[in-house]
């Protein structure tokens, strides 16, 4: 029996002979109230001007959480509407992340990669993908030369990373052969990456900021070589397991699936790219080869098309209500020519035509709309923790590239159809090597061979950072490499239901009112959309958060 499994079997048996004390029809606002607390706590301490997540902290401070996790339980939501209590449900999933965390990942135990603290630029999800200390250096948010308050923010950023890299040395005790041996990568990166901050600009005439950095680029190289020595003594599974997969899933990312399930639905969207890509190939036989653009000038050209036209479909087409700064949204990340010779997999696809991925980056609408719009839920309102989104953001972005090509994207170009068949078989062949890599079937690269072998076109094989990027990350935060196809396969479900209740009300189903549906209720879990869109709760019921009132 796993740890889950017997904290389920012990919340069980309290309840039955003692549960805590249940708060007669709690009011929202005490939800609000925990709700910050438990934020303000699962923000670590800080140990050497660092934030510290050595083990007898994390002991210490367990009676606490408990604590804050059984007034949680304790809250009854009864008569609260839905939007309220799919809040609960939100909070309920990050403390069910921290004690996962705490008790079965352990990323500051087995995690290299969980020490790095440079980020150069915005994630195109609500928070950074992957397993991230509390104390990162955003340089993405700075502008030089830097004003006198950023200058202080940025001094105290790289204040952080010496007191961190002498603490991972402490921590990192963990087994996981793969993840510590990937990590060393993402550790030298960061020293280049801090060699880049002395290049910009009013840097080179600022003495206290290059002395930060040189010592922040010391501390990093010295984690480098500490990590490479003690690689070799790594021997052990870098997987959670079947098991604590499923529980991860069901009660922290709120996916209402199975390892097994996933399994079987990424299996399943593999064969059926494949074969869409095959009878879409068949059907274009006899028109021209798609041509990529072969110069700046000419990929320049065919983006600021691309844009045009795809703001234009979402307008004209009734999709979705479409913001005033979405088209600036995504101007900032229309992409630029790349050499043949130097093109991922994504970039491929991108100067043959931009669209497909133009609308994956429905991500940047999102993320603009968190800036200029937030939600009014004070718990939905920034990035949930623990990457709990990424069913939501992930799975939206994903399942829009097929979405808008069934609603006539590509009416001008039918070859551009198979790009979005083929992206989709990449998706489902990496989820697939994770979902293997995690119950320990497989090894980090045995998976890569499947994300590698089963992508279409030898699209994969072109460029090999990409493939260790994509499989690290999902190594390091389970469900991750699945959540492009499973929140695909939960928001086609969410857009059944939503169509088969207007039905049912004798009401017209219309997409533009469902996007917009969709839109409305913020990053969270699908299922908890799900729910709120249609007031339909199977999902929801699957989970173990059921206490009174549910």
């Amino acid at each position: 029996m796993n740890h889950y499994s017997k904290l389920f079997l012990s919340a069980l048996f309290t309840l039955l002979i003692g549960s805590p004390v249940v708060y007669a029809q709690s009011d929202y606002s005490e939800l609000v109230a925990l709700f910050e607390e438990w934020r303000a706590f699962e923000t670590p301490p800080m140990r050497e001007g660092a934030p510290d997540y050595t083990a007898e902290t994390f002991e210490k401070r367990w009676p606490e959480f408990q604590k804050l996790q059984e007034r949680l339980v304790a809250l009854d939501t009864t008569g609260w509407p839905v939007d309220k209590q799919v809040d609960w449900y939100v909070v309920w999933g990050e403390m069910n992340g921290y004690d996962f965390n705490h008790n079965i990942l352990k990323p500051w135990v087995r995690d290299p990669a969980y020490y790095k603290s440079m980020w150069m630029s915005r994630s195109d999800v609500p928070a950074h993908e992957g397993p991230t200390h509390h104390a990162t250096t955003e340089i993405w948010t700075y502008e030089f030369p830097l004003s006198k308050e950023e200058r202080e923010r940025l001094l105290s950023d790289l204040a952080v990373i010496p007191p961190l890299n002498a603490q991972a040395k402490i921590n990192l005790t963990g087994n996981a052969k793969d993840l510590f041996t990937a990590g060393i990568r993402d550790i030298k990166r960061q020293s280049q990456d801090l060699r880049t901050i002395l290049l910009r600009d009013g840097v080179d005439k600022d003495k206290k900021i290059k002395e930060a950095v040189d010592k922040a680029i010391k501390s990093t190289d010295d984690l480098a070589i500490w990590l490479e020595a003690e690689a070799p003594k790594k021997t052990g599974p870098s997987g959670i397991g079947k098991d604590n997969y499923t529980w991860y899933m069901q009660n922290v990312h709120l996916v209402p699936l199975s390892w097994e399930d996933e399994v079987m639905i990424l299996k399943r969207e593999l064969a059926r790219a494949w074969s869409s890509l095959k009878l879409e190939e068949h059907q274009n036989r006899d028109l021209p080869e798609l041509e990529a653009a072969n110069s700046p000038e000419a990929f320049n050209a065919m983006a600021e098309a691309s844009v045009n036209n795809f703001m234009s479909f979402l307008k004209d087409q009734d999709i979705v209500t479409v913001k005033d700064y979405w088209e600036p949204a995504l101007r900032e990340h229309m992409g630029r020519f790349v050499p043949e010779d130097r093109r991922n997999f994504f970039l491929i696809g991108m100067h043959y035509d931009p669209r497909p991925l133009y609308s994956h980056f429905y991500h940047w609408f999102e993320l603009a709309r968190m800036d200029n719009e937030p939600h009014s839920s004070p718990i939905r309102k920034g990035p949930v923790l623990y990457n709990i989104y990424d069913s939501r953001n992930e799975g939206t972005a994903t399942a829009v590239e097929e979405m808008f090509m069934d609603a006539g994207l590509y009416s001008d170009s039918p070859r551009s159809r198979e790009i979005v068949y083929i992206m989709i078989a990449q998706r489902a062949a990496r989820g697939l090597g994770s979902l293997y890599a995690h119950a320990n079937d497989m090894t980090m690269e045995e998976a890569g061979g499947i994300h590698s072998e089963w992508t279409p076109r030898g699209w994969m094989k072109t460029e090999k950072e990409l493939l260790l990027f994509e499989q690290h990350l999902y190594l390091r935060q389970p469900g991750y490499g699945t959540s492009y196809i499973t929140g695909k396969y939960l928001l086609e479900n969410a857009m059944a239901e939503y169509a088969r209740v207007k039905e049912l009300a004798g009401e017209d189903f219309k997409v533009k009112d469902f996007f917009d549906d969709l839109n409305s209720i913020g990053c969270i879990p699908i299922s908890l959309g799900h729910w709120q869109m249609t007031g339909v709760d199977d999902y929801v019921r699957m989970f173990d958060g059921n206490n009174s009132g549910r």
